[in-house]
């Protein structure tokens, strides 16, 4: 019985000695290289994407605007402004004009009938994507406002030309022919 005893403390002694050793053996020097490795990879792959960003997004001061050639069928055209001071974003304009001038995020009759009907109106959805454009200052990191879809996409579509164009200096007013995309 005594044997069996001291059988079963060896075994258990030696088990724990092997699990012991297999988790707490590791091999300082590779590991740390391994890590330094890595470092480096993440410090040049930052420095790398760092000197492409600012090479190809450096964003020229100046007021950038964009506007739709044709009214839609419901008598609206897109009218965009952008201004990109100290190479950020500091403001964004978008909203549509009627043929009377008017701005759709000031038409309260629009307002109320679109709001009743998918919960969200111009008043509301416009100056979410230009507030959400100057604080992302990235069109492709600019939600799609639920409800709000359609105009969601035209604003990601015309920012993002409104950002090649600061990228080049260009504060040419740009034209959409979307009659044609129609």
């Amino acid at each position: 019985m005594e044997i069996m005893k001291s059988f079963k403390f060896a075994t258990t002694l030696f088990a724990s000695t092997l699990i012991l050793a297999a988790c707490g053996n590791s091999d300082d020097s590779e590991e740390s290289s391994t890590e330094d490795s890595a470092t480096e990879e993440t410090a040049t792959d930052t420095e790398d994407s760092a000197t492409e960003e600012s090479a190809a997004g450096e964003l020229q001061d100046g007021t950038y605007s964009l506007e739709e050639k044709n009214f839609d069928e419901n008598g609206w055209r897109v009218v965009f402004d952008m201004t990109v001071d100290g190479g950020k974003i500091t403001e964004s304009n978008y909203d549509y004009k009627n043929e009377d001038g008017d701005l759709k995020s000031e038409d309260e009759g629009y307002q109320e009938a679109m709001s009743e009907k998918v919960g969200t109106g111009p008043a509301d959805y416009l100056p979410e994507l230009n507030n959400q454009l100057v604080e992302v200052q990235d069109p492709s990191e600019v939600d799609v406002v639920s409800g709000a879809t359609h105009s969601s996409d035209s604003f990601i579509k015309y920012s993002q030309e409104l950002v090649d164009a600061a990228e080049e200096g260009n504060t040419e007013m740009i034209e959409v022919d979307n009659a044609a995309a129609e």
